[in-house]
This record gives C-alpha cells, sequence and structure tokens, in this order.
C-alpha cells in the first residue's frame, strides 16, 4: 500500500471534482483508494508481470517457440538464434526465473524444457485481466 501525502491527496480530490464534476469528491477518493489496494493485492498480477517481464523479447520469444516441440541443448538455441552462448544463458536465465522452462544436464549437455501448462495458465490469467 502507497501512502500520499495529505497534499497530493487534496490536489488528487480537487481534480477529481473538477473531472467529474463533484461537489464533494470524499467517498470517490476512498472508492479508488480501495480499489487500488485491491489491485496491488492482486496476486495474479505479480505472476503476470513477471510473465510478460521474461517473455518481453523476441529472442526469449523464439527460444519458447523452439522448446514447443522438444527439449533442446544450448547449443542447439545458439544455432536457431544465431548468438553466443552467454546471451543465450542470459535469456535463459529469465525464462527459467519465472518458471516457464527447466534445464536439465543430459551427459554434460543442459537441456531446456518448456513448461507449457504454465505458459497456458500465465495466458489465461492475462486474457481475464485484459478481457474487456
Amino acid at each position: 500500500m502507497v501512502l500520499i501525502t495529505q497534499r497530493k491527496t487534496l490536489e488528487i480530490k480537487k481534480k477529481l471534482c473538477s473531472c467529474r464534476n463533484l461537489s464533494n469528491s470524499d467517498i470517490v477518493f476512498e472508492n479508488l483508494l480501495k480499489l487500488g489496494n485491491n489491485l496491488e493485492e492482486n496476486t495474479n498480477l505479480n505472476t503476470i508481470e513477471r510473465f510478460t517481464s521474461a517473455i518481453s523479447s523476441k529472442e526469449r520469444l523464439i527460444i519458447i517457440k523452439a522448446l514447443k516441440d522438444q527439449d533442446r541443448c544450448v547449443c542447439e538455441l545458439e544455432a536457431i538464434l544465431n548468438k553466443s552462448q552467454s546471451t543465450i544463458s542470459h535469456h535463459l536465465r529469465k525464462l527459467v526465473a519465472a518458471g516457464i522452462i527447466q534445464g536439465y544436464k543430459k551427459q554434460k549437455f543442459t537441456y531446456y524444457h518448456l513448461f507449457r501448462e504454465e505458459v497456458d495458465q500465465n495466458l489465461e490469467i492475462l486474457n481475464e485481466i485484459l478481457s474487456l
């Protein structure tokens, strides 16, 4: 919960009176504060923030698409993206942190697996949040 100063509160209430043509904006202001607090506490928004941050790169979207049909090792992803191993690792860390993919060792190589259910679930939540 973010606290705003009394001065800022009065400023906002004055603007509310103007934009909503109100004589007293106290109730409207309190309702808006409650709405803001409810939205701030919505854990789905935190989940979607992590998810959208993780997929906010074309390279990471390509990785997700490449892992859609099969697990792949880092060297395969290097070839697909035509990028260095360190660049690929950076993108993989972001996707792992978001819970979208997971790496596992197979002999001396690291392979990555896409959690399709996790992606689908995040897309459903995103759709719920953004649907009109």
